[in-house]
């Protein structure tokens, strides 16, 4: 009794300050709005205001963004061969999560909308009009109405690919006793790493909760068309050097300007393909580039580079493992600046020597294992990644060594896929005329 009451003073005490905050919410839709018009659409789904009634029950997959979304794919991929009599939901919170599902799926594959904001209102709508099966939420997105929700309403919830770093754990502190609460009602616990599972037993999660699945972003599918992509790229952009600067941050900018100017005096031909992390970033490093006094094209209205090009801008989603494919070295952002690092797993798959900066905190486990298999260059700063990629472009031997350390360890690093299935068999309904599975 006492537990169930502490339980309602914490929940009680966070759902208060959550909406004495919708103000703020709302100053935040707006002021994001104005750098990212997508962020003024879809109002209702944050606050789980649906305009039309549901039919049926889902299985609903909850993806922060981009990179969550991403290591996601083989997993809905395999749910959509295995299971198609299932209605599978995929939410994100960001515009570019959602740009990513709707390029991923159809409509009438996959449906998506907008997670509500974690208020006790909001979160009790969304879960009523959708009615999921299971809530499968991927690698560390913890709600405490969400998953109190959950459990009150008798749906197992599962997170999934979940990871953990020391920063995330700290910042949890102040919420560490409502989160530890929250956490205990989830079913599975799936870690990407041994570190990973002791830390969400560090927040609360018991231990028998948790089991260490290994990384879905290993399971990453390699386009079919990956070869013949970047043979045509080849073809039209000629035997120049090519590096590539992917999910780079705003204040990483001006360090990839630098690094490019450098590399350019020593090799005068030499392109470099820019893929910044968020699209409003898209027109702004075009502009950037331009001030400079280069040549800039961007794939949106050129298929590829042109000859007298010195940039060429992605300014495209879901093509960023085709452009890996096409440079010699890539520099992988978010690490120059305490973000912490993004996917180093897509360039490894697609044979591409990797090099970055330090702050890979969100992706310690997958730099440790690269670096430890000579597919990775993790530098302390811009000069040091400038030194780096220097040298891989003078030595092919150095980069395709890297580039094979990648791909092998990629291919052996599979697995987690095929666990996390087995993971689910239990929480899917039965297929109409089989019985559900045993949890022995």
């Amino acid at each position: 009794m006492r537990t169930d009451m502490i339980e309602r003073l914490l929940r009680g005490l966070y759902s208060a300050a959550l909406y004495l905050l919708v103000p703020v919410t709302v100053y935040h839709l707006i002021w994001r709005g104005f750098r990212q018009p997508a962020y003024f659409q879809r109002w209702h789904e944050r606050y789980a205001r649906y305009r039309t009634a549901y039919c049926g029950r889902t299985l609903w997959l909850h993806a922060v963004s981009v990179g969550e979304v991403n290591a996601a794919v083989p997993l809905v991929n395999a749910l959509k061969r295995g299971r198609p009599d299932l209605r599978l939901l995929v939410t994100t919170i960001t515009p570019t999560g959602s740009e990513r599902v709707r390029a991923l799926w159809r409509h009438d594959e996959v449906e998506h909308v907008y997670l509500p904001y974690d208020l006790p209102g909001a979160v009790g709508r969304f879960l009523d009009h959708y009615r999921p099966h299971a809530a499968l939420i991927m690698e560390t997105e913890l709600w405490p109405n969400l998953l109190f929700g959950c459990r009150d309403r008798g749906i197992p919830s599962l997170i999934l690919n979940a990871r953990l770093s020391e920063r995330s754990l700290r910042g949890y502190r102040v919420l560490a006793p409502l989160i530890g609460r929250a956490l205990r009602t989830v079913r599975t616990v799936a870690a990407q790493s041994l570190a990973d599972g002791v830390r969400f037993v560090r927040l609360g999660a018991r231990s028998a909760q948790v089991v260490e699945t290994g990384n879905l972003k290993f399971d990453v599918a390699v386009p079919e068309t990956l070869e013949t992509f970047a043979s045509q790229f080849r073809v039209d952009c000629g035997v120049r050097p090519v590096w590539i600067a992917a999910s780079t941050h705003e204040d990483e900018e001006a360090a990839v300007i630098g690094i490019h100017r450098h590399l350019r005096a020593r090799f005068p031909d030499l392109l470099l393909l820019w893929a910044p992390r968020h699209p409003e970033r898209f027109r702004l490093v075009a502009e950037h580039a331009r001030s400079v006094g280069w040549s800039v094209s961007t794939r949106s209205r050129g298929r590829w580079p042109r000859a007298d090009d010195a940039v060429f801008v992605v300014d495209t989603l879901g093509e960023l493992m085709n452009f890996y494919a096409c440079a010699d070295a890539a520099f992988v952002g978010g690490s120059l600046q305490p973000v912490g690092g993004h996917n180093l797993l897509e360039p490894a798959a697609a044979g591409t020597a990797i090099v970055t900066g330090p702050h890979l905190h969100n992706f310690s486990e997958i730099s440790r294992r690269l670096d430890d298999a000579g597919a990775l260059r993790v530098c302390a700063d811009a000069g040091e990644v400038e030194v780096e990629l220097v040298r891989l472009l003078d030595d092919p031997q150095a980069r395709e060594a890297m580039a094979e350390a990648g791909r092998v360890l990629v291919e052996t690093g599979r697995g987690a896929l095929a666990q996390t299935l087995v993971l689910l068999q239990p929480v899917l309904p039965s297929v109409a005329g089989q019985a559900r599975p045993s949890n022995s």
